[in-house]
């Protein structure tokens, strides 16, 4: 039987990168990534898939993570592709109506002449680390906050947390996103990523959370002390890792 080659796709605010996994998740090709297109309607980034796809082995299916809001492979709603110039700029209503209720699983199915499974990019992250036994919660830290919860190893109906407000008026991508460690520095933006952890706790009641994302591994020494021994911080490639895994969710 032919093995299944995977082409999982990680899109990000600020970049998309993409490799192909066998099925033991091993990476058989180095990652290719591109920056973010802006403005970014949904064939724009249906097309740019299909451009570092031709760059890479030929899969047999590809994941595909993306921000906001998917369910069955339908857009939502997604926060970053609906603005002019990347997070934080000016909304475009027309770009809003051309993300709501896009079915990028069909898109991509056409475009890439295979199966595509579509999912949150949290929940593909999540895929590629949960072990399966208990309550499993994964927040990514990047351009803001992505999350996934995972019970038993099945993954529950998605909750948009980084939309929920947290003080001041700021949502959680505006608390603790990339703007905002930028502005503050790692040390008064790891104290934010640990207060942020402490509230979920008391709403979610994890067995183990997982801390991914490309900012993970800036949380200072001290705040990771203090996070609990119920958190792990994971590698920011479980995005791709996790591609493979997604299918058997």
């Amino acid at each position: 039987m032919t093995e299944e080659m995977t082409l999982a796709v990680d899109c990000g605010g600020g970049g998309i990168k993409a490799s192909v996994v066998d099925e033991r998740g091993t990476m058989i090709a180095p990652a290719r990534r591109t920056p973010t297109p802006y403005p970014l309607p949904p064939e724009l980034l249906v097309s740019t898939i299909v451009g570092l796809a031709a760059r890479l082995p030929r899969a047999t299916r590809a994941t595909v993570g993306m921000p906001g809001m998917i369910r069955h492979g339908i857009v939502v709603a997604t926060p970053h592709y609906i603005t002019k110039d990347g997070p934080r700029s000016r909304v475009l209503p027309d770009l809003v109506d051309q993300w709501k209720r896009f079915d990028m699983r069909r898109a991509l199915d056409n475009a890439l002449a295979i199966p595509v499974k579509v999912l949150n990019d949290a929940e593909v992250a999540g895929a590629g680390v949960i072990t399966g036994t208990g309550l499993e919660m994964i927040v990514t830290l990047g351009t803001g906050l992505g999350n996934a919860v995972f019970d038993g190893g099945t993954l529950a109906p998605h909750v948009e947390v980084s939309q929920g407000f947290v003080r001041w008026g700021l949502t959680y991508d505006d608390y603790i996103g990339e703007h905002e460690r930028l502005r503050l520095g790692d040390s008064h933006w790891s104290r934010r990523v640990r207060r942020v952890v402490d509230g979920l706790r008391a709403m979610y009641m994890w067995d183990r959370l997982y801390l991914g994302g490309g900012n993970s591994h800036r949380i200072t020494p001290l705040q990771r002390g203090r996070l609990g021994d119920d958190v792990v911080i994971v590698p920011n490639d479980a995005g791709i890792i996790g591609g493979v895994r997604a299918w058997e969710l």
